[in-house]
């Protein structure tokens, strides 16, 4: 199964919100990863088929999905960012509705729908209305009707917002453990979400893709480039002149900066191993909002 984006623009009048977007994706995890404002949210809606593009096309194994329609439709999920719910539907009755617009069979739908509310710990809540659930539970629930009738691509668009630690893992592994045989796209801020599962990462800037690459291999390309400076706390106005900061923290009287510059700073400090989280400093600077 291959998904192709070849050279996707989106134009808002004079504003070009996507600039010639083209990347490819296989079974397996993808992290889209950019700041606000880059592009994310419209390369998603013109995948899902919300927005129509300026230019370009999305084909699913030499298929365009335009034209493939409803039964490009049908192997997709999609969880979108907004919790849009309807508040007086049951957590059991809207995936029942869903399930109907899916044109799921009733069997199917019942067992699908008894799994998901237990993996994603909603059983307890299953005829409780939406409108009374925390928003991290609204979060799990739009992550069910996503994954409802086990479709071939994931569409997910911040899925962990809102969730404790705990819940954020068990989401985290629940989507690893469905994309053995599925392409799963998935929009976030929150950088270790997709470190540890992700296939490839594709960082997306002002509307282009900037890089596609395995988040070890990310990684790998910023040896050399990430140090930790040990400082007095005076001398931190200093430190920062060197590079950009990507974390501070209290060490003994003084404190460690860990800082990202192309060359050794000229102050006592070690290179440490680089994160995903460096990468993306490094990519989108101050403006990735890290």
């Amino acid at each position: 199964m291959e998904l192709r984006f070849e050279s996707v623009c989106k134009n808002y009048g004079k504003k070009r919100a996507l600039r010639g977007v083209s990347f490819t994706l296989r079974e397996g995890i993808y992290g889209l990863l950019g700041p606000n404002g880059a592009g994310k949210s419209t390369l998603l809606n013109i995948l899902t088929g919300n927005l129509s593009a300026t230019s370009g096309r999305v084909l699913l194994d030499g298929e365009d999905v335009v034209r493939l329609g409803r039964r490009f439709r049908a192997r997709l999920g999609y969880m979108p960012q907004q919790q849009t719910l309807y508040p007086g539907f049951s957590c059991e009755s809207f995936l029942y509705y869903m399930a109907s617009l899916r044109d799921m069979p009733a069997r199917r739908a019942r067992k699908r729908i008894d799994l998901l509310l237990g993996l994603l710990g909603l059983a307890d809540v299953r005829r409780q209305p939406t409108r009374s659930l925390s928003g991290g539970m609204k979060q799990r629930l739009l992550l069910a009707q996503a994954m409802l009738d086990d479709p071939d691509i994931l569409v997910l668009d911040e899925p962990t917002a809102g969730l404790d630690p705990r819940q954020r893992i068990a989401v985290r592994n629940l989507i690893a453990d469905a994309a053995l045989h599925k392409i799963v796209l998935l929009s976030t801020h929150v950088v270790p979400d997709v470190e540890y599962i992700a296939r490839e990462l594709v960082l997306i800037g002002d509307g282009a893709v900037l890089i596609q690459d395995s988040p070890q291999a990310l990684c790998a390309a910023m040896a050399g480039k990430v140090w930790e400076v040990e400082t007095p706390e005076e001398g931190l106005d200093e430190a920062r002149t060197f590079g950009l900061v990507s974390s501070l923290r209290r060490s003994g009287d003084g404190v460690a900066v860990r800082l990202i510059a192309e060359e050794k700073p000229p102050l006592p400090c070690r290179e440490v191993e680089p994160s995903l989280e460096d990468v993306y400093l490094h990519t989108f600077g101050d403006e990735g909002g890290l």
